[in-house]
């Protein structure tokens, strides 16, 4: 360090120690504050990622089948960086999975990028089957790597995308291309927004065949869905969507910094949003042979959120598919006859509040649909069960007790047994941790294919023959166990990681802890990261890490070397993350809180168990909690501050979706439900923004297409009419994220300043 550079950071280190003192007297109640974090300091916090991960040597991830084979692949980490083995299950014998070398040399020259072996910009690969090709996504994009010398990659352009909301569209793609039917004889194509079919031009007579239109009363208005259309197994029928368009709302972009000129540019977005109108999507049948239209009656799906593809019954008798209702509260599979285009029910599901179908929907049809196997919340836990697909009525439940099902592995129609995952099965188990089970249709003969107090991730093989077992806790290193898929009996073990160079480079294993929620006998799960440097002698502020959004559980439950709440700990405080009530994995009363409430977020169950962990920890110092999140969590963080002022005093809230009527319609109906009523204002941070009493950093970026920007700056737009005092982070060029590395560091600075009541290092001089 030269001369001059010494002086700056002799300085800047008495600035921050003075700034510390009067942080210390502000703070001095609550006894001795840690050291006031310095640049030397955000250095390191930011350096944990690279140590930890560089000492984390032999670290397995989850094992992924290729295709219908018996065998796997999966990544594990070696020194400088990661790389992809393949095993065997029969012999167990192990290589890599590809050359790493010359992947990395062709992926660069088709990306323009610079990788080694060990450093590959991707984490997942997609064999073909032939093993020949490899498919991996890098920042996004797909490319498609040929494995044979020289290896090359080439980018994969994706297909026309279709408008922003659930349904089928009428717009027309490069993409369609006439349906042949199963017998070859035939194609089916809209033609001026009608179903048209034609004899298939023999190759050795390329004349254009006669067209028979089958449909008169399509228009731009009212058109026949191109990627719509199905043939029946037999080729005498078609049947396709008809659909009247609905509401194209558009979201405007302005990019105010492109790369590649001075001037800024414009887009737009099909956006739907809560409220909107939506297509309207009715199977229409058309028997090929006689040009003859069958309508079929709505009176079973009228008034659609979704509608699935038609799919016909392997015999032909039938063409199927799933309606979910607008406010997902009733769900129903329905099954119509192709002769008459009668409609019924086979699986009816209502719900009081949601039906979760983006989370806990489940259906197998067992001999073309005789039986169905479906799951449903309907008894308060998720459960699997056995539909007579005739009558529509429930033969057995297949799983039952005070337990969900998480998921599906397999079912095998032949030896009637299904292979599943769920969790909370066994008590004084973390009820979030993983098992996997084997069961049969009648309910009958749970096997439990998995041991050990530990999280399981499992992956089954095509055959049920082999189930490769990930276990893990936080601060448990992974252990991959092949195993029967049959009994569970483990094989062999194929990798155990060491913990050893992790504690020696510092590293902290999080700290799981339990507390009661608000109604005073449900657990409350979360975790604990404490600085490296930790001093039980000291007082430490909170910062809360949140994300509550009703589609899932959030807390880790696995291990890993690195979470960026390991970082932001460093900087001299206690990070947590809770899943409080409203979020998924649990009972479906303890989901239900979400409903029509976003706003709750769980925060009074967090807040009891911030509370309980304090009575236990006198480091843990809840007179000074801050909390940050992105996206649903970026609504959550603002909220804690609005909401429940006499807890929260900082935060800082990316890209959130701050009034539920302004963010994409699929998520926010699903939980809000419909119509809009004035539960969506009471929880909008927008209506309720007067209310802010803390100190909250506002972060997003200009180009967002998940949540539309304008959600944030309609908050700092009320803040302003309501001349609060807050502050406001636009990123050019961003997109839906906390911003990146300067967010980030922003975010840092943000709770150094009003939590630690320290100073901020100047990033604006040289260090």
């Amino acid at each position: 360090m030269s001369t001059q550079r010494g002086r700056r950071h002799s300085l800047l280190l008495r600035v921050l120690r003075a700034a510390a003192a009067t942080a210390a007297c502000v703070t001095a109640a609550a006894g001795p504050a840690p050291a006031q974090p310095a640049r030397a300091d955000y250095e390191r916090a930011l350096g944990l990622r690279e140590a930890y991960q560089k000492a984390a040597v032999g670290i397995a991830g989850p094992a992924t089948w290729i295709g219908k084979t018996g065998r796997f692949w999966y990544r594990r980490s070696v020194e400088g960086g990661h790389e992809f083995l393949v095993v065997d299950a029969a012999t167990r014998a192990r290589e890599r999975a590809f050359d790493h070398d010359a992947v990395a040399a062709a992926l660069g020259r088709a990306t323009g990028g610079r990788y080694t072996g060990v450093t590959l910009p991707f984490q997942r690969i997609e064999f073909a089957e032939d093993g020949r090709r490899l498919e991996v996504r890098v920042e996004g994009t797909l490319y498609r790597c040929a494995l044979a010398e020289p290896v090359s990659c080439e980018k994969v352009e994706p297909p026309a995308g279709a408008w922003g909301g659930p349904g089928f569209s009428c717009v027309a793609s490069t993409a369609d291309r006439p349906l042949v039917s199963p017998d070859g004889a035939w194609e089916a194509f809209v033609q001026n927004y009608n179903v048209a079919v034609r004899p298939r031009p023999a190759k050795e007579a390329p004349k254009t065949p006669d067209t028979v239109t089958l449909s008169t009363d399509g228009s731009e208005g009212q058109c026949y869905a191109p990627r719509s259309i199905v043939w029946s197994p037999d080729s005498t029928r078609i049947a396709a969507y008809r659909v009247t368009p609905g509401h194209r709302r558009e979201v405007h972009y302005i990019e105010s910094s492109p790369e590649d000129q001075l001037q800024p540019k414009h887009s737009t977005r099909f956006y739907a949003k809560p409220g909107d109108v939506l297509d309207i999507e009715r199977p229409v049948l058309f028997h090929v042979p006689t040009a003859r239209r069958i309508d079929v009656d709505s009176a079973l799906f009228p008034h659609a959120f979704d509608m699935s593809p038609l799919v016909w019954r392997k015999d032909g008798r039938a063409v199927t598919f799933e309606y979910n209702q607008r406010g997902h509260q009733v769900y129903r599979v329905i099954e119509v006859s192709a002769e008459t285009g009668a409609a019924r029910a086979v699986v009816d599901e209502r719900a009081a509040t949601f039906f979760n179908y983006s989370g806990k929907k489940f259906r197998h049809d067992v001999d073309d649909g005789r039986e169905v196997v479906w799951m449903s919340e309907r008894d308060g836990w998720n459960h699997l069960y056995l539909y007579d697909g005739a009558t529509g009525t429930v033969r057995q439940q297949i799983t039952s007790g005070s337990w969900p099902v998480r998921e599906v592995l397999k079912v095998d129609e032949q030896a009637r047994r299904i292979w599943f995952t769920a969790s909370g099965v066994r008590d004084g188990v973390d009820p979030y941790f993983l098992d996997a089970y084997r069961i049969d249709f009648d309910g009958g003969h749970l096997v439990r294919l998995t041991e050990g107090d530990l999280n399981h991730a499992v992956s089954l093989s095509d055959d049920g023959q082999w189930l490769v077992d990930t276990a893990s806790r936080v601060d448990v290193a992974p252990t991959m166990t092949l195993r029967r898929g049959e009994d569970g009996e483990a094989v062999a073990e194929l990798e155990r990681g060491d913990l050893g160079p992790l504690r020696r480079a510092g590293w902290r294993p999080p700290e799981v802890f339990v507390a009661k929620g608000r109604d005073g006998a449900t657990d409350i799960w979360g975790v604990i990261y404490r600085p490296s440097t930790y001093d039980a002698a000291k007082q430490y502020p909170v910062i809360e890490n949140i994300y509550a959004g009703p589609q899932s559980a959030f807390v880790p439950k696995s291990f890993s070397a690195y979470n960026p709440m390991q970082a932001q700990a460093e900087l001299g405080f206690i990070v947590v993350q809770i899943d409080g009530m409203g979020t998924a994995h649990r009972s479906k009363a303890f989901h239900d809180v979400a409903w029509k409430n976003l706003k709750d977020a769980g925060l009074p169950d967090r807040i009891l168990w911030h509370q309980a962990q304090a009575r236990r920890d006198p480091s843990y110092d809840i007179t000074r909690v801050g909390i940050y999140g992105t996206s649903a969590g970026g609504q959550s963080s603002l909220g804690a501050l609005l909401f429940h002022p006499e807890f929260y005093k900082v935060a800082v809230s990316a890209v959130g979706c701050h009034d539920n009527r302004m963010d994409k319609i699929w998520w926010n109906e699903q939980w809000m439900g419909w119509p809009i009523g004035p539960h969506y204002a009471e929880s909008s941070n927008v209506v309720n923004a007067s209310r802010l009493e803390g100190r909250v950093l506002l972060v997003v970026g200009e180009l967002d297409t998940n949540v539309d920007p304008s959600s944030t700056m309609q908050v700092a737009n009320a803040l302003i009419k309501a001349n609060k005092t807050f502050d406001l982070l636009v990123i050019p060029g961003a997109g839906h994220g906390p911003g990146g590395a300067y967010g980030e560091r922003k975010r840092f600075d943000f709770f150094v300043q009003h939590l630690l009541g320290a100073v901020p290092p100047d990033w604006n001089s040289a260090p």
